[in-house]
């Protein structure tokens, strides 16, 4: 693989010459011919192009988890253009870096192009695979006949799959034909993407989800951590309407980095790692003492006066709810005594800056939307915190109102069929088998929706495999993920995916995961090569795309619909034909059920069947009008009626119907989950690392930040964040990527950077450039050291995405031995907040710096 310091002076003379990403991204055409010429696909001077003869084909971008409508422009077998989709209401036709990145992935030369096995037995970082081309039919036999081989031993459950990025397919082969096979271990990506960012809102509001924000109608914007316009949801729409919302908007943003965010706000709050909910309880207990809470929604004292008095008692019967419930019982247990000065002293907030925050939020509301972030809630005990960052969405009455955050809205897709019916004896038993990341288990509530052993805790899985506990795992089938470097305990997956005897994934790159396996299977690029539905909302609409095959580089297979196909004919071949009898009887073309006869018109007639609500005359789901599959597919998107403010107070899916101040969905859920284990709601928490004990286990309240690593030997703060170029994960084997990291002020071109405050350098004698070590009880990694002010001091923070040892040529140092910097996940310690099955990134992780 040929290394990108043998082109230093070509390409990085042109992208550093032009000094901006957004005037890199006017040459994209340049970079995309010769990833095309490079990858053998096609010669620019074989064609001659007509100029406009091509055309905008719909499709969706999944470069984050807004998930925007957009159309790709085809000329000539190459897409060379994305946009927004023209239909959209979200976006219109504006979108973001990331749909432009989506080309790099798709072009990418060192892209997986053909099935691959492995021909070294030994596994690990550092070692070659040795990989050879095969066909599709002997990857799909060997893959049978792994699985068969479980049937026939009586140990399907030791067959697991993992997923990543996804689409409205993913089930068909994650779930259904593994549970035909008999194993419940569907791995989900989910515990380390936001589960701990649904757990407030769930037990609070009744929508295990995350939010969508009416900005335009917003009169002040709170975010814990979000920056909204560079890297989180909804980017494209919040960058659009930003500019907009800031002429009649205030906007705080309480993080220890000087976001792109910060940097246009009326308020940056710096707050130290660990302490957000104790600014929100700050912020909720001044608006109740002043007054400021929206009473149309909340309610008020029976007589007008004001008895939320700091540090004293009141009665509930005082006390007229309307909307909300157990607003005093919070009060009472924990808001009483929650002054701004005191969580000034948690959080080192001034004082006054609280309080001018909080009396601003009072006359903004209801028009307030708060965000909630990892930064904030991917913690040890981070259920608690995004409970007391959802509560001020309560207080300030901007639940499913004007100007605040909405749950999603309805997008009634079409259900693809289950495979409860092709199930034998054997596989009715084992699917039924506790999962392998012990979800459910005293230690491990993952309370998804109420339920104990509801959620995913997918970084459990390592030790599990490791452990053997509660069974050994033979056979993975991985898609899109790269778990050995996206989730902490990064060592521990290395090692557990190097124990299991046979291990399949479908991919773009040999990443570190990849570079584990026995069979790599060339996935196609979702935005561009496959059939797939994907729903989603923003700006109060929900919209459903499609995802359609317009170009195809190499021998590639959708891994939605193709893979699974392929799958279950070679199981069919071996005398195993449920898997294929489900797939041909369940999923028939809608217009003539006509029965698939190979994936790409399973992938096709699926997505007919999940958009057929939108699409046939017969439907009456509102929203577009639209008359057939032929206008679907050529408008790519549906649209529904606008969302329904103020729809759901009082029927807002909590046990009470109304916003649950003390949550009795919460109280239920931990009680249930006690009695599995005929414990006490008490041990519970106890053995899960909570504070909390009787009632107040279902408020929103002050948990102390669990410190990793004593002060003494790692005496700074790592504060993991997300760069703006970051494609979930994908993306950045490109010079694009490495060249321009310095659109994040403080990040250093074609180099990995920890950033520091000048007064930290000045004290460790450090200087831009250096090359430094980061340690942490975890582990260490190398990188340079960037001196910037735009970082709380007594903090290392340090943009996640570079530390690749493997994936390309621009992204390893040495492909497959070492990295350009280090993975932030190698010095985070593998924890989980417990109640929710999230992974920890954030919190009071210790580190201390070392000069190399």
């Amino acid at each position: 693989m040929q290394g990108f310091n043998e082109h230093k002076l070509s390409r990085r003379a042109f992208l550093a010459g032009t000094g901006a990403l957004g005037l890199a991204t006017l040459f994209q055409l340049n970079p995309i011919t010769q990833g095309l010429v490079r990858a053998g696909i096609a010669h620019a001077a074989d064609r001659v192009p007509t100029p406009g003869s091509g055309k905008w084909v719909p499709t969706v971008c999944q470069g984050c988890t807004t998930w925007c409508m957009k159309e790709a422009y085809v000329q000539d077998g190459r897409v060379f253009h994305v946009r927004g989709n023209q239909h959209s209401k979200i976006t219109g036709k504006s979108g973001c870096v990331r749909q432009s990145m989506a080309l790099t992935e798709l072009y990418d030369p060192d892209r997986v192009r053909y099935p691959m096995k492995r021909t070294n037995p030994r596994k690990g970082r550092g070692e070659d695979p040795g990989f050879v081309r095969i066909s599709w039919e002997e990857a799909m036999n060997t893959l049978a006949e792994k699985l068969l081989d479980l049937r026939e031993r009586g140990v399907p459950e030791r067959y697991m799959t993992t997923r990543g990025r996804y689409g409205g397919f993913n089930g068909v082969m994650l779930t259904e034909i593994t549970r035909i096979i008999g194993s419940p271990n569907n791995i989900s990506h989910s515990a380390i993407c936001g589960e701990a960012d649904k757990f407030g809102p769930y037990y609070m509001e009744g929508f295990w989800g995350y939010r969508q924000y009416d900005i335009k109608a917003s009169r002040y914007q709170l975010t814990f951590g979000t920056d909204p316009i560079a890297a989180n949801r909804q980017v494209s729409f919040a960058a659009r309407e930003w500019g907009d919302m800031l002429d009649r908007a205030k906007v705080a943003v309480i993080d220890p980095r000087f976001s792109s965010t910060a940097q246009k706000a009326d308020e940056w709050m710096p707050v130290k790692p660990g302490e957000d909910s104790a600014v929100a309880l700050g912020l909720a207990h001044l608006i109740l003492t002043e007054g400021l809470w929206h009473k149309p929604f909340v309610g008020d004292f029976v007589d007008g006066e004001n008895r939320f008095v700091p540090g004293q008692s009141v009665s509930e019967e005082d006390f007229d709810e309307r909307y909300t419930h157990g607003l005093v019982k919070w009060w009472n247990l924990e808001l009483k005594d929650r002054t701004p000065e005191w969580a000034a002293e948690k959080s080192d907030i001034p004082v006054d800056q609280l309080v001018r925050v909080a009396r601003d939020l009072g006359a903004a509301a209801p028009h307030v939307g708060v965000w909630l972030s990892r930064g904030m809630h991917m913690t040890p005990r981070g259920s608690y915190a995004s409970m007391c960052g959802h509560a001020l969405v309560g207080l300030l009455g901007a639940a499913d109102n004007e100007g605040g955050s909405m749950r999603f809205s309805s997008r009634p897709t079409g259900k693809l069929a289950g495979s409860a019916d092709y199930l034998d004896e054997l596989a009715k038993v084992h699917s039924k088998m506790e999962k392998i990341d012990r979800r459910g288990r005293l230690e491990l509530p993952a309370l998804k929706k109420g339920k104990s052993g509801g959620g995913v805790v997918t970084s459990q899985i390592a030790e599990s495999i490791l452990e053997e506990d509660p069974y050994p795992i033979e056979v993975v089938y991985a898609s899109w993920n790269n778990f050995a470097f996206s989730s902490t305990g990064v060592r521990q997956f290395e090692e557990a995916f190097a124990k299991v005897p046979f291990m399949v994934i479908s991919t773009l790159n040999l990443a570190e995961t990849t570079m584990l396996a026995d069979i790599v299977l060339p996935s196609a690029h979702s935005m561009f090569e496959r059939w797939n539905v994907v729903a989603n909302s923003g700006n109060g609409y929900g919209v459903v795309g499609i995802q359609q095959p317009m170009v195809k580089l190499g021998d590639v297979k959708h891994d939605e619909s193709e893979i699974p196909w392929l799958l279950a004919e070679a199981l069919e071949r071996k005398g195993f034909s449920a898997p294929l009898e489900y797939l041909k009887n369940e999923f028939r073309d809608p217009e003539t059920g006509a029965q698939p006869k190979n994936g790409e018109e399973l992938g096709l007639y699926m997505a007919k069947i999940m958009t057929k609500p939108f699409w046939d005359p017969n439907s009456d789901v509102g929203g577009t009008k639209l008359g057939s599959w032929d206008e679907f597919r050529k408008v790519g998107m549906w649209t529904s009626d606008r969302y329904p403010f103020r729809s759901r107070w009082g029927d807002m899916g909590t046990k009470t119907g109304n916003f649950e101040f003390f949550s009795e969905g919460l109280k239920e859920a931990l009680k249930k989950h006690a009695e599995k284990h005929d414990v006490s709601i008490d041990r519970v928490l106890e053995v899960c690392n909570y504070e909390a004990r009787g009632d107040l286990a279902f408020i929103p309240h002050y948990e102390n930040p669990v410190r990793k690593g004593s002060e003494s030997e790692y005496p700074m703060l790592f504060v993991d964040a997300k760069h703006k170029l970051n494609r979930e994960g994908r993306g950045c084997n490109h010079y694009w990527y490495t060249g321009e990291r310095d659109v994040e002020p403080g990040d250093i071109k074609f180099e990995d950077a920890a950033k520091i405050n000048p007064t930290d350098a000045e004290r460790l004698g450090l200087e831009n450039g250096d090359d430094i070590r980061l340690v942490s009880p975890a582990g260490s990694i190398t990188c340079k050291v960037s001196v910037w002010e735009g970082v709380r001091p007594g903090c290392v923070l340090k943009s996640f995405g570079m530390g690749h040892w493997a994936y390309g040529r621009h992204t390893a140092r040495d492909f497959g031995q070492t990295a350009i910097g280090g993975n932030n996940n190698e010095i985070i310690p593998l924890d989980f907040d417990r109640l929710s099955g999230s992974t920890v990134f954030a919190g009071q992780n210790g580190v201390r710096i070392e000069k190399v």
